[in-house]
C-alpha cells in the first residue's frame, strides 16, 4: 500500500532517522573493534621478537630443565604463533593482561592501581589548557595583528618549542626550590601519604575527589599544592595547541556571511563572537580537545618522572628499565585502547552533532 500525498512527513529528528544513527554507531563500534585487535597485533609481534625469554624472566636462570619446559608449556609456548595470539586475544579481552615480572601482581591489577593518578592529572591539564586556551584563542581572533594576537601566538609558540622535561625542572626549582608556593614531587606530603592509605576510603583512586568525599580537607590542601605545578606544565602544551586551533576555527568562521549579516543588523559585537561564532567551532574544537586529552593521558611519561607522580607512564617507564614486558605491553595495550576510544568517540559525537559530517 503506497503512502497518500497528503501523508504529511515524519518531522525533524523523530524515530525516522534512528537506523542512520544506528548504523553510525555501529560503524564506529566495528572500526573500533578492528583497530584494537590490530593494537593487540602488534603489541603481541613486539612481546615475541624483543630478545628477552619470557621463560627466562619467570624461572630465573638457577632453575632446572624440567622447571623451564613445564612453564613454557604453561605460557603456551609450544604452540603455533597464530594459536598463541588467539589465546593472547582472549585473555585481553577477559582483561587478562598476565603477570608483572616485577611486582609479582596482575598486570591489569597494577593498571588499575597507577591509572588513576595519570587520569587526575591529564584530566586537570585539559580543563587548564581548555578554561585558557579557548578564550586566547577567541581573542587572537577577533584581534589579528594586535599586540593580543602576537601574545598568544609567541606564547603557543613556546609551548611547542619548550621541552617538557627542561620546562618541568625550571618550575620545580623556581615555584618549589626557590619560591615554596607548592608542594614538591609525589602526589603528597609523606605524613599525609601514610594517612590516606591508612584512613581513607579509596573510592576513585584520585585523591582529590576521594580526599573531599572523605572530608579531609587538610589533605585535600596539601594534594592541590602538589597536582597544580605538573598540571599546569603539563596542561601548557595541550593550551598552546588549543588555543592555536582555536585561532584558526575563529578566524575562518569569522569571515562567514552570517557573521556579516549579523553585524549589519546591530547585534552587540560579544553576541556574535561568544555566542553565534563560538557556537559553530565548538563542533570541530571538541575533536581537538579530545585528541589532545588523549595525548596527554599517554605522553605524560616525563612530566610523572620529573614530579615523581606514580601514574601509568611513570609504571610503564619502570617497568621497561627493568624489561619487564608483560607490564610494558599491558600498559601499552591500554594507553592504545584508551587514545583509540577517545578518538573514535570524538569522531562519532562530531557527526552526531554537526549534519555536515555525515
Amino acid at each position: 500500500m503506497t503512502a497518500s500525498p497528503d501523508t504529511p512527513a515524519p518531522p525533524p529528528g523523530s524515530l525516522s532517522g534512528l537506523p542512520r544513527v544506528l548504523r553510525l554507531i555501529g560503524g564506529t563500534s566495528l572500526s573500533l573493534a578492528i583497530t584494537i585487535l590490530g593494537l593487540l597485533l602488534v603489541t603481541f609481534i613486539i612481546g615475541r621478537v624483543v630478545p628477552i625469554d619470557p621463560v627466562l624472566a619467570i624461572v630465573g636462570e638457577r632453575a632446572t630443565t624440567a622447571q623451564y619446559e613445564a612453564t613454557r608449556l604453561a605460557l603456551g609456548l609450544d604452540e603455533p604463533m597464530w594459536k598463541q595470539f588467539a589465546i593472547y586475544v582472549g585473555n585481553a579481552v577477559q582483561g587478562d593482561l598476565g603477570q608483572s615480572l616485577r611486582t609479582k601482581r596482575e598486570v591489569s591489577a597494577d593498571i588499575i592501581r597507577y591509572f588513576p593518578a595519570t587520569l587526575e592529572l591529564a584530566t586537570l591539564a585539559t580543563l587548564f589548557g581548555v578554561l585558557v586556551g579557548v578564550p586566547a584563542g577567541v581573542l587572537a581572533a577577533t584581534r589579528p595583528g594586535t599586540w593580543v594576537d602576537q601574545v598568544v601566538r609567541i606564547v603557543g609558540l613556546m609551548g611547542y618549542s619548550m621541552p617538557v622535561f627542561w620546562l618541568g625542572l625550571l618550575a620545580l626549582l623556581v615555584f618549589y626550590g626557590i619560591l615554596g608556593w607548592v608542594g614538591g614531587p609525589g602526589r603528597l606530603d609523606a605524613g599525609f601519604s601514610m594517612m590516606f592509605e591508612l584512613d581513607v576510603q579509596q573510592r576513585t583512586g584520585m585523591i582529590l575527589i576521594d580526599t573531599a568525599l572523605a572530608g579531609e580537607w587538610a589533605m585535600f590542601r596539601n594534594a592541590i599544592s602538589h597536582i597544580i605545578l605538573p598540571s599546569a606544565v603539563l596542561g601548557y602544551t595541550s593550551m598552546a595547541y588549543i588555543s592555536r586551533m582555536t585561532r584558526s576555527f575563529m578566524m575562518n568562521e569569522l569571515g562567514q556571511e552570517y557573521i556579516t549579516t549579523a553585524r549589519v543588523k546591530g547585534m552587540p559585537e560579544w553576541r556574535v563572537v561568544w555566542v553565534h561564532a563560538l557556537k559553530n567551532v565548538m563542533v570541530p574544537l571538541i575533536t581537538v580537545i579530545a585528541l589532545s586529552y588523549a595525548y596527554l593521558l599517554e605522553g605524560s611519561v616525563l612530566t610523572e618522572t620529573i614530579f615523581a607522580w606514580p601514574g601509568l607512564g611513570s609504571y610503564i617507564t619502570d617497568a621497561l628499565f627493568a624489561a619487564d614486558m608483560p607490564a610494558v605491553l599491558g600498559g601499552t595495550v591500554v594507553v592504545g585502547v584508551v587514545f583509540v576510544t577517545l578518538n573514535m568517540a570524538s569522531d562519532l559525537l562530531y557527526r552526531l552533532v554537526d549534519p555536515r559530517a555525515r
